[in-house]
């Protein structure tokens, strides 16, 4: 992401940021630091197109259906992105910094090797900027790499989907954001590949998204909650 370099913030400062945010749940944890045994650069993920990952979600779902393994796989992914992101920006006005990002051999869990990041204060337009960090240098690769056919818009609709089920935990947790939150996550739905992908039906942060994760497809036949077949 480019950003002024005196937007840099301390390691010390991230690293807190990112520890504090990670009890709101699973998809806000990034491990940091430590020995890179057991870990790879995620960037190896996407030249892979999630197989691994993939693969193990569709026998999970006893399905044959590589697709729905690699859209569940990748909605997770776009949580795993945003949650930190947007909850060190919001409460902390930390923004992490995702180049170096990497993946565990054996798991979907996320590591930043070293803690780095910028103020988000001093970021010239932040929403441009957050957009880009996740959706073009992680997400826009990840679609690249994979080796099925499947809908661009249906993983644009997951990527905004993740964005906003990420506002609805912040929400939670935090109420009193509310305003800030409602603003920063309305303005990245309106933004490139996220635009006309869904939109809140509620204060609460509700989202209906226009395409579908195919997780109905499965033998639980279940529909997520902002899904467009839901009623």
């Amino acid at each position: 992401m480019t950003a002024p370099v005196t937007a840099r913030a301390p390691e010390g400062a991230v690293a807190a940021a990112l520890e504090d945010v990670a009890p709101l749940g699973g998809f806000f944890a990034l491990t940091v630091g430590g020995p890179d045994h057991g870990w790879h650069p995620v960037t190896d993920t996407y030249a892979g197109g999630l197989t691994d990952l993939a693969e193990a979600v569709a026998d999970r779902y006893g399905t044959r259906e590589t697709r729905i393994g690699v859209s569940v796989v990748q909605l997770g992914h776009a949580a795993r992105l945003w949650s930190p992101v947007l909850a060190g920006t919001l409460l902390h006005g930390i923004v992490p910094d995702l180049a170096d990002l990497h993946r565990a051999d054996d798991t979907a869990a996320l590591r930043l090797p070293a803690p780095t990041g910028w103020y988000a204060d001093r970021i010239p337009h932040l929403t441009d900027a957050l957009y880009e960090l996740v959706v073009e240098q992680h997400l826009a690769p990840l679609a690249a790499g994979l080796r099925i056919k499947i809908s661009p818009r249906l993983l644009d609709g997951n990527a905004a989907s993740a964005l906003a089920g990420t506002a609805q935990v912040l929400l939670t947790a935090r109420p009193d954001l509310r305003g800030p939150l409602t603003e920063l996550t309305t303005a990245l739905l309106a933004t490139g590949r996220l635009a006309g992908t869904g939109h809140f039906t509620g204060p609460d942060l509700s989202f209906r998204r226009r395409s579908c994760c195919l997780l109905y497809r499965t033998s639980t036949g279940t529909t997520c909650g902002d899904c467009c077949l839901a009623r």
